[in-house]
Order: structure tokens, then sequence, then C-alpha cells
């Protein structure tokens, strides 16, 4: 079996519509607008945004959430951008955190669903920083996942079009880490409903660890189905272990991680929107 990997470097902005051109603008524009009252007056800087990834032996990791890290300060300069760990990596969360003093923060998990580390650690470590300092929600669900899994997909060599016999024999696996959590498996399937309906196709969630089924037995489960043109989607925000084991297991086209994809960046910046309004909300 062999998953498809194509080339691409996720560092590289690339604005190839007039859509996009405008939105770029509107984005900096907005984030110049959010520093002025209607009086004029200079209003209380933004937070600084904490990106909080996990974290990971694997050197690719790092390398793309720091070219994540560059399309969200692309898409917004005037917010401080920061990095976090919550573990193998440097700086780990709370030492970024101690880093940035009294200045206020929202935390922004670099993770797909409810789980542990959103739950627990990170308001645990939130709670414990010296400043005003709160968690946004985790990236997934969100139509905007769903997109970003369609264009990874379509790198990998997913069709434009198909006619009804094959998408009678097609589907898709959405690999995922995998959790203990309830929730995060609910989150998990509510990402797979959004991508079976921009896909056509019936998406299966299947995890790497700590939850069933398993991509293997998501598989066998599809074959016996009829479905033996199956795709893995790599539902990983990074490179790793568990994305590569997942990927390998793909018995037609495997999709990259999610990465440094435009529409992760801005997603990000809603999830750190959200969070900030409701702490202006909270103030007035």
């Amino acid at each position: 079996m062999t998953a498809s990997h194509p080339p691409h470097d996720e560092s590289l902005i690339h604005l190839d519509s007039t859509a996009q051109i405008m939105n770029d603008i509107g984005s900096r524009l907005a984030g110049r607008l959010r520093l002025v009252t209607l009086r004029g007056h200079r209003s209380p800087a933004a937070p600084a945004l904490v990106l909080v990834a996990h974290g990971s032996r694997d050197p690719r990791a790092l390398h793309t959430v720091r070219a994540l890290m560059d399309r969200v300060r692309h898409l917004r300069p005037a917010v401080p951008l920061h990095l976090g760990h919550i573990e193998l990596n440097e700086p780990l969360l709370p030492d970024a955190l101690a880093a940035l003093g009294q200045t206020p923060a929202v935390l922004v998990p670099l993770l797909l669903g409810r789980g542990y580390h959103v739950k627990q650690d990170i308001p645990e470590m939130a709670a414990a920083a010296s400043a005003d300092t709160r968690s946004a929600a985790p990236l997934g669900p969100h139509p905007l996942l769903a997109q970003a899994l369609h264009t990874r997909l379509t790198e990998a060599g997913w069709p434009a079009t198909m006619d009804d016999t094959a998408r009678r024999s097609t589907a898709v696996v959405l690999a995922a880490a995998g959790s203990r959590d309830p929730d995060s498996a609910t989150d998990t399937r509510r990402t797979a409903r959004l991508l079976a309906a921009r896909l056509g196709v019936p998406v299966v969630p299947a995890y790497a660890s700590a939850a069933t089924p398993t991509v293997e037995t998501a598989l066998h489960a599809l074959a016996a189905r009829g479905r033996h043109r199956v795709a893995v989607a790599s539902y990983f925000a990074a490179p790793g272990r568990f994305a590569t084991q997942c990927a390998q297991q793909a018995p037609w086209i495997a999709s990259a991680p999610l990465g440094a994809h435009e529409a992760m960046a801005r997603l990000i910046l809603h999830r750190y929107d959200q969070s900030s309004s409701a702490r202006s909300t909270e103030a007035a």
C-alpha cells in the first residue's frame, strides 16, 4: 500500500486571486481599526495571541508550526504572536507566558478537538499566569478545517470530478490522533460529516491511538461495504509519528497534514477573535 504526499512549500503565501488580495487588505485594516474607538481615541492594545502547539520529536512539526505562524502574522500583523508548547519542544507554554509578564493573552490551541489538553492542561497553565490570560476553543470542528482537508486531498490526487460508479466505490478515512475523552470523538465525527458533505462520499473517523476504530479496522469495514478506493485524510495539525503511520496504511492516496494551510491561519484568528470579543463584553 502506498501513500501520496506531493511536495509543497508550506512557507509560501499565495495570493492568487482578487478575492484573496481583498481579504488580505481587509484583515490588515481590521487589525488597525480595532485600536481606535468611535471617538477617535486609541483603545487598549489587543491581547497577545499565544499559539499552543502540542510538541513533537519530529523536527518537521516545529517547522510547520512556524510556517503557520508566518501565515497568521501576515493576515493580522498588528496582533502580537507567540508560541508555547505543551511538551517536548521549547518554549514550553509556562515559559512563554512568563516571558509575557503582565501582557494579556489569548491562548489558541493548535488542537483539533476537545480532550485532556484542552480541558485541563491549557486552562491550568493559563490560570497560573500572572496576567489576564484565557483559553480559546480548539480549532475543531469547523468548516474551515473541512476546507483545508479537501485541499490536502486534492493535492494528493483526489479527483476534481467523480461519476456515480466511481463514487459508489470511493470513501475516506479521517485519520486522527485519538483520545479517551468522548468529546474528542464527537468533535472528530462532526468534522467527518463536514468533509463528507463537501466530497459526496462516506467519511469514516479512525484513530491512531486511545480510541476506536483504528485506521486498519475502518479500511476493512469500508472494503466489506464495497468501498475499495479509499483515501486517508490526515487529520493532524503537523507531521509526526502518528500522521506517518496512518498515511502508510492508505490503499489509494493519503493527504498531508493540515499544516500551514491558509484556512488554518484564518481559523486561528477566528478563535482568537471569539475569545477577545468575550473579554471585551465582560469588561464593558
